[in-house]
Parts: C-alpha cells; structure tokens; sequence
C-alpha cells in the first residue's frame, strides 16, 4: 500500500534515481531532482517528510545543500539522509557534521535502505505528534489565562522557573524541558472556576476559597487520561502544585515526597513569581521580600532541598524575570 509520506531523492546519475524508485517506489511517493539547485526548488514547494541526497553533485555538493536545508526555519525539521559513493569516515563525519540524520553508501542494499527509511520516517511522525501535543498544551494554558488576573509573561516566567529548579535538582535536560512546556497548565482548572470568584478584586469567603481551591481538580479532569507524556506531567502539575510539604495544602493533603518533585519544584516557581509581579489586588513585593518569605517556608509550604537550589538559582531567576517583564 502506498503511504502518504513524500521522499524526495537527489542524484545526478539517473541509474542512481532508477535504483532507488525500484526499491522504494511502491511504498512512498517519490519525487525525483538531478542537482542541488533543484532539490532545494523542490523542498519549498513539496515539503517532503524525507531526503535521500548525494554527495557529490555538479554545482552544489549534498554537503552545501544539508548546509542550505538546516540553516531554513522552513526545511531544517525534514531529515536528510545522505547516499553516496563516498565511504570514507572524514565524509561520514562530516555528513553528521553538517546535519544529516543517516550516511548509506553505495552500492545500496534494498533492506537495509527499507529499514533506515521507514525508522526515520517513524521518528518524523513522533516528533510531529509531539509537536502538535504541545501544540495543544499551550493553547489550553492561554485559555486559562483569559480567566485569571495572571498575565501571560507569569506563565512564561514561571514556566522557565521551573525549568531552572529542575536542571538544578539533577533532572535530564529533556525532564526539564517537558516541565517548562507542561508548567503552563497549573491553573487550566480555573477555567471551571465562577467569573464572580475568579475576578473578584476584594479577599474571598471562606465559602468562595473552598470552591477555588477545587481548581487543581478541574485541571486534572479536564486533562484526563492520555498516552502522551507531556499531557500526563501537566495533569499531575495541574493537581499537586498547591500540595505543602508539611501537608497542609489541597486538594489531597499530600506530605513531603507523596508530592511528586514536579508539583514542588513548580510550587515554589509559581509562588516566587506571584510574589513578585503587581495584581489588581497587590503591589509587587521587592525580590528581599519574596526570597526571604520562602525561605521562611522551607520544610512548611517547600521542599527544603528545592529551597537551598532557589536560592543558589536565584541569579538565573532574576534574568529570567528581567526577560519577561509585564507589559
């Protein structure tokens, strides 16, 4: 069966382009280029989800047409797998160098093309649904925003907060880099939450505060149960973010490390943040103030060791609060 995926192959010897149809012409669509030039027409206008390019070319080399691709906020996404006679290591390195996802070199083997193709392309559709995922995550978490006296720069800032905290507490740079895209998603539930509560400027009863506080709640239904990671750290971002540590918060009266690290470490962003940024119903409190109140709180509202990596951080997070100021 013919897949919708489009593989664009570019080789200046026809017999080259003839070998690769046969092998991959009843699985993808396939476009054809004899140049470097051409191929590069041919990405502008067909997007394709894959290139299988050669190296050595008259005009262009596969090398300066890579080089071309990446440097294209519009094409460096789409992998490049080079094809080439050249087999070398110095041309291989050099083809990882300049941005290539495989090297193969010729004369091909069927199989082996097959197989690196369709890993590629696999890799393709990952990144795409993951990219459509966070997509979708942070279109909710400006959605919340339009129901909170919060400002979009407070999510951002908090956000990359958090990303700090997490580098500091040891989490891989991709750990931190899914919670500085599912932090965002903290308050989704006050969507759910009465406009009357929400932008009320004067203190809340105790009877308003009691349907507030049920907001991390809405949050996680409203995120539900899903197979993507992503959405998964924001549900549980979404529901344990307003937890202490000595276990007096909501909605769970979680304790210590019941809390999951995400739900603390975006605590203490979301917090520091607030603190720090002027509401309709307070003024900004210097950074003195605000540092001082949560280091105050450590082993209470903090996990004391995410308090110690606070205030080692505290540079980054002043830079990052520089950055993002509200309007």
């Amino acid at each position: 069966m013919l897949s919708n995926q489009k593989i664009l192959v570019v080789d200046d010897e026809p017999a080259n382009l003839r070998v690769l149809k046969k092998i991959l012409g009843e699985l993808y669509r396939l476009t054809f280029a004899k140049s470097g030039e051409e191929a590069l027409r041919l990405v502008a206008r067909e997007q394709p989800n894959l290139i299988l390019l050669d190296v050595m070319m008259p005009g262009m080399t596969g090398f300066e047409v890579c080089q071309t691709l990446k440097s294209n906020p519009l094409s460096k996404r789409i992998p490049v797998m080079f094809v080439t006679a050249l087999n070398d290591e110095v041309d291989e390195a050099k083809g990882f160098e300049v941005g290539a996802v495989d090297y193969i070199t010729k004369p091909v083997s069927p199989a082996v093309v097959k197989a690196r193709v369709r890993t590629h392309l696999s890799l393709v559709q990952a990144d795409e649904l993951r990219r459509t995922r966070l997509q979708v995550i942070q279109r909710l978490g400006r959605a919340s925003e339009y129901k909170d006296n919060e400002t979009g720069t407070h999510v951002l800032r908090m956000s990359h907060f958090s990303q700090v905290l997490a580098l500091a507490y040891g989490l891989s740079a991709n750990a931190a880099d899914d919670l500085l895209h599912a932090a965002p998603m903290h308050d989704i539930g006050k969507i759910g939450i009465p406009d009357s509560i929400m932008l009320k400027p004067a203190k809340l009863t105790d009877e308003e505060f009691a349907i507030m506080k049920t907001h991390p709640e809405i949050g996680a239904e409203i995120l539900g149960d899903s197979d993507s990671d992503l959405i998964e750290l924001a549900k549980i971002v979404s529901l344990t973010h307003h937890e202490k540590w000595d276990g007096s918060g909501y909605p769970k009266g979680l304790k210590a490390e019941e809390i999951p690290l995400e739900g603390r470490i975006v605590a203490i962003a979301d917090v520091f943040d607030a603190l720090t940024s002027k509401r309709p119903y307070k003024e900004a409190w210097p950074i003195e103030k605000a540092v001082e109140f949560i280091s105050s709180q450590s082993g209470i509202h903090f996990d004391p060791a995410l308090v110690i990596l606070f205030e080692k951080c505290l540079p980054q997070l002043i830079e990052i609060k520089d950055r993002w100021q509200d309007e």
